[in-house]
């Protein structure tokens, strides 16, 4: 990766020797290799190992945690975006602390995925991992090959949702979403 850089600031035309840029192919790979793509070598059932079972009076009540806020990277053009996941779901037999859905989030976060994607895998790891009744992640986010370049909406928002079991009822989704209002 380190060749690559450096490959690519010559075929930009620049030179690799400048002050600058000395050390530019080491910390864009260091970038990459450690936060950019990190979530390669993470699984979505290591980020929920921690569980704990659900008592009878809880059964069935939905989860809901908003505004884990998220970094990730667009595989067409390379490009970051950013922005907010809300989660959701229906306990059967466990429920995972609060944190490791931020870090599901990120598993799939820090790879190269469309912000489509990235709520559909968060949605069904919900799904597979916990063996929930129902799943669902809503992305609101940044796009930034979409504000810097082409059209350069500046002010754009882009939001996709993800629904799994039951939470693909529409009622199940008018009460996540009055609850995401409030």
């Amino acid at each position: 990766m380190k060749r690559a850089v450096a490959d690519f600031l010559r075929a930009a035309g620049l030179d690799a020797d400048d002050a600058n840029l000395r050390q530019t192919p080491e910390r864009v790979t260091a970038a990459w290799a450690d936060e950019f793509l990190a979530g390669y070598a993470q699984t979505p059932a290591g980020a929920l190992s921690d569980r704990f079972p659900v008592s009878r009076k809880g059964d069935g009540e939905l989860v809901v945690v908003s505004d884990l806020h998220f970094r990730s990277m667009c595989p067409h053009h390379l490009m970051p975006y950013s922005g907010v996941a809300h989660l959701a779901y229906l306990p059967k037999r466990e429920v995972v602390g609060f944190g490791r859905l931020s870090a599901l989030v990120d598993v799939f976060a820090h790879r190269l995925v469309l912000q489509e994607e990235l709520a559909q895998q968060v949605a069904r790891a919900l799904m597979t991992e916990l063996d929930a009744g129902g799943a669902a992640c809503l992305i609101r986010a940044e796009q930034t090959c979409f504000r810097l370049r082409g059209e350069e909406q500046h002010r754009a928002v882009t939001f996709s949702e993800a629904y799994e079991g039951a939470l693909k009822k529409p009622a199940l989704r008018a009460e996540l979403w009055a609850r995401l209002s409030s």
